[in-house]
């Protein structure tokens, strides 16, 4: 090229001019270090021991396995604050509770105009869209486009608001956000890289499950987890006063108990929200449900059950009903997998897969989540990136919703702003754990009072021990040693034999609260502006 013409040609690329040899340098170069898309699958209230993948002995689920098969699991994924409004809020931040303002559900709202990973991908030219469950009390921002169950959502026919316009849509809630999923998929801008957070409302409570999988598990017995029937002997007040066990705060709408024509002549406005669930029903959608479940329902009730045997069969009409919502999820997650394969999207595409944390199915005799006990700390999380991961692999390193949004931005070339308080664990995807990465992790439970009546309480989780401060209306310390005691049933908090290793996890704690800035002034300060909140609205969580 003679050196008129370069210096022409180099002048067009300086100032954006049109022409060919141009844009195809600049494609070219584009292609070269073309950024990954995210998929971030995110389901509400799925734990680990519901994935065949992790060794569930229930259930199987290919589709999530898939994911798992061909990257890598973690066994040591930690929620920080176990709810959905939070563990969602921490997700977008990188920022624990007590940083990004949503520290409890329904009371406090997600502060919408703060930093978050949706934004910061965005302004690096990353086309952006959150479809499904939201539940964050605000309207989402830095989403080119969203879609968005209004609070909890609906299983049957639900409401969704679609960039601000609240419409119903006919259907179930698994299948009608996938469909909107996929559709956003073949519409994106393609020449931007994306990142969808494609979220699902199931398998949360009332779980009711899709139409095709009512009478799926009606002929097997579920095994029961070995810890159903603890009595919580050596714990504190906590274990036992919170309202979560099956024995004796599952309600009718819990067990499918319910006389749907009964409901449909209630006042719209006496309905309470599982009530509520089932009148959204159509005539079709009841039929089926009644031909599956009354049937059933008259057998339960000409049984006159009593103690261990109407425990044993309220667990197995509610882990069914779970596991039937789990089901339509991967089938729905498989949905979405072939699309990837078929269009050619899967090899640059990361694919998470997660829950907003983990849940009692029936371990302890409960359900629900909150505490910082294993079950409802751990959060499954499969990541597949077929470029840097590879296939099959496990890591038992400690990763947390703390990390995702560092992790994403590191994958994406942006850099991670310094105020984000987790760290990417892309070396961990890569096969290498940095010598310098956590061994201790912080968790903090705010919620009381509330739903379920977990006390509130704080704690660190080594890879061996755990310790544990309950606080509100009381102050109770628990110790736990995994190795010895993976279930958590011996509290050996003041255990003299144990001196030693309380001491060094105290000073762990005491170094965790400070590095994350969670001091015991701003914990009461939310305190006593939440607890008046509660009077001033009369609320009641019973």
């Amino acid at each position: 090229m003679h050196s008129k013409s370069r210096r022409k040609f180099l002048k067009q690329i300086s100032y954006g001019a049109a022409s060919l040899p141009a844009l195809t340098l600049l494609s070219q170069c584009s292609r070269s270090k073309k950024r990954p898309n995210i998929l971030f699958i995110m389901s509400d209230d799925h734990d680990a021991r519901a994935i065949s993948c992790y060794g569930a002995k229930i259930n199987n689920t290919p589709n999530i396995d898939r994911i798992a098969n061909q990257g890598m699991k973690f066994t040591n994924c930690f929620v920080t604050n176990s709810i959905c409004g939070p563990s969602r809020a921490v997700i977008l931040t990188g920022k624990y509770s007590h940083v990004n303002g949503f520290m409890v559900n329904e009371y406090t709202k997600f502060d919408p105009n703060q930093q978050t990973v949706a934004k910061l991908l965005k302004q690096a030219g990353y086309q952006t869209a959150v479809i499904g469950k939201w539940h964050l009390g605000s309207a989402p921002q830095g989403f080119d486009y969203w879609k968005i169950l209004p609070g909890q959502g609906d299983y049957y026919n639900p409401d969704f608001i679609e960039m601000g316009k609240k419409k119903q849509e006919q259907g179930y809630v698994t299948d009608l956000i996938t469909d909107s999923a996929l559709q956003w998929l073949k519409q994106r801008d393609t020449d931007k890289p994306f990142m969808l957070m494609y979220q699902h409302k199931a398998p949360h409570r009332k779980w009711l499950p899709p139409i095709k999988y009512l009478h799926k598990y009606d002929d097997v017995t579920i095994p029961e987890p070995e810890t159903l029937w603890d009595d919580y002997r050596t714990r504190s007040r906590a274990a036992h006063e919170q309202k979560m066990t099956i024995a004796r705060y599952m309600t009718a709408e819990d067990l499918k108990l319910v006389d749907i024509d009964a409901l449909r002549k209630k006042k719209k406005t006496d309905l309470t929200y599982g009530e509520g669930m089932f009148v959204r029903m159509n005539k079709e959608q009841q039929k089926a449900w009644e031909a599956a479940y009354n049937p059933k329902n008259e057998a339960f009730r000409k049984a006159h059950l009593k103690g261990k045997d109407l425990v044993r069969w309220k667990y197995q009409r509610y882990i069914k009903d779970y596991l039937r919502c789990v089901d339509s999820i991967d089938e729905n997650v498989g949905r979405v997998l072939d699309y990837l394969d078929k269009s050619g999207l899967a090899e640059n595409t990361i694919v998470v897969y997660t829950a907003d944390q983990g849940f009692y199915l029936g371990e302890h005799g409960w359900f629900d989540k909150r505490f910082i006990y294993e079950t409802s700390l751990h959060m499954p999380f499969i990541i597949r990136y077929p470029k840097e991961i590879k296939a099959g692999t496990t890591s038992d390193a400690f990763v947390s919703n703390l990390d995702f949004a560092e992790t994403f931005l590191d994958f994406a070339g942006v850099p991670i702003p310094k105020d984000m308080q987790g760290q990417s664990f892309r070396p961990i995807l890569r096969g290498h754990v940095p010598a310098d990465w956590r061994r201790s992790f912080y968790y903090h439970y705010y919620e009381y009072p509330g739903w379920h009546m977990v006390k509130q309480h704080y704690g660190v989780r080594t890879d061996r021990y755990k310790l544990i401060h309950f606080y509100y209306d009381i102050d109770a310390w628990e110790m736990y040693d995994l190795q010895k005691d993976p279930n958590e049933l011996n509290n050996i908090y003041g255990n003299p034999n144990y001196a030693e290793v309380q001491k060094k996890l105290e000073i762990e704690l005491d170094r965790l609260r400070k590095k994350y800035g969670d001091t015991e002034e701003s914990t009461q300060k939310f305190l006593k502006k939440y607890v008046r909140w509660i009077k001033e609205n009369n609320i009641s969580f019973n």
